[in-house]
């Protein structure tokens, strides 16, 4: 694969179309629209296809037994229903694919970039050995692994790379929760609404349970207090931001009432949080089910759009009085002079 220091890179596999039923709740062809918009809309960002994720990287967090289940079409009945996708070649393929762009966005993060893009992600309620909520495996989790695995090949005596998850889809990353439950080098810090699907939840890092009808003052407020709270108790190298769109106020799923501004601002905020620390980031669209799809491919282009922001900064001289993250410092640096 070719690809420039040039562009924000941005990694895609929307062209693995499932085969849902008519009528199915799943947008499915919000992915191809939003390519479709970046490429008419943002030169900034290189669109690049993804590539498929293999056994041996999904089973840094999967079973081997689900693996083979969802690659051979072996998926029981009730498992496939908790996903909420019938099976089929392409399901397994994208899933593959979706895990894939995770990990290449996060490596082209690392790599000097400072800030990458998968077009889709965020499949954050998928468990070791199972998925859910139209998650089948979880790409947030095995990118996070997978470049741990990276970097401590590259800089072992440093220790293990400190990753945040930063997930502000309306829904609570519980499979994520559950699978990073023990390990103190990641942090999972979850915003969701508090009566929203999973309703049984696992408990994170830092968990921020949100009212039906939160607005765009409460929301921004309860995310600067959890900002804080994260850096007081982790110095990440690397952060991963589930950027959903399904907060806004046009969401069937949602149940907030944030405003394409304050979403905006959201998204502004992390990315300002991990630029002021120097830390890499890397961003997934998560969910996103509004009435119209328009208004869902509106949010995450204005994410695209503030992302390219943040990344023209990355691209130029430090800022003046930037601060590194402590334990890590210009951690992007050292692993871009390892692998070039």
């Amino acid at each position: 694969m070719t690809f420039t220091t040039s562009f924000v890179h941005a990694f895609y596999a929307d062209h693995f179309v499932l085969p849902l039923p008519a009528g199915h709740r799943f947008p499915m062809a919000k992915y191809a629209r939003l390519r479709s918009r970046i490429a008419g809309e943002l030169p900034q960002v290189q669109l690049l296809e993804a590539l498929a994720a293999s056994n041996g990287e999904l089973a840094l967090v999967h079973t081997p037994a689900y693996i083979e289940a969802v690659s051979n079409g072996s998926l029981a009945p009730a498992a496939q229903r908790e996903i909420g996708f019938p099976w089929s070649e392409a399901m397994a393929e994208r899933a593959r694919r979706s895990v894939g762009a995770t990990v290449q966005a996060c490596r082209s993060a690392m790599r000097g970039q400072g800030v990458a893009a998968n077009l889709a992600g965020g499949t954050h309620h998928a468990y070791a050995d199972k998925g859910g909520g139209f998650c089948v495996f979880n790409d947030v989790a095995v990118a996070a692994r997978l470049m741990q695995a990276e970097h401590a090949r590259l800089h072992r005596r440093s220790g293990p790379l400190p990753v945040a998850i930063v997930d502000l889809d309306v829904h609570q990353g519980n499979g994520t929760a559950r699978i990073f439950a023990n390990d103190p080098s990641v942090f999972t810090l979850s915003m969701h609404g508090a009566r929203n699907f999973p309703f049984r939840k696992e408990p994170s890092d830092l968990d921020v349970d949100l009212p039906d009808g939160c607005d765009d003052t409460t929301y921004l407020e309860a995310l600067e207090q959890a900002l804080d709270e994260l850096d007081r108790r982790f110095a990440p190298g690397l952060v991963i931001y589930l950027a959903g769109a399904d907060p806004h106020e046009g969401d069937r799923l949602g149940r907030l009432k944030l405003s394409f501004d304050g979403l905006e601002a959201r998204d502004r905020r992390v990315m300002d949080w991990a630029w002021q620390r120097r830390v890499p980031l890397a961003f997934v669209m998560a969910g996103g089910y509004g009435t119209d799809m328009e208004t869902t491919v509106q949010v995450q282009m204005h994410t695209y759009r503030t992302a390219v922001e943040y990344w023209q900064r990355w691209q130029g001289p430090a800022a003046p009085g930037m601060r590194a993250s402590s334990g890590t410092g210009h951690l992007h640096d050292r692993w871009q002079n390892a692998a070039g």
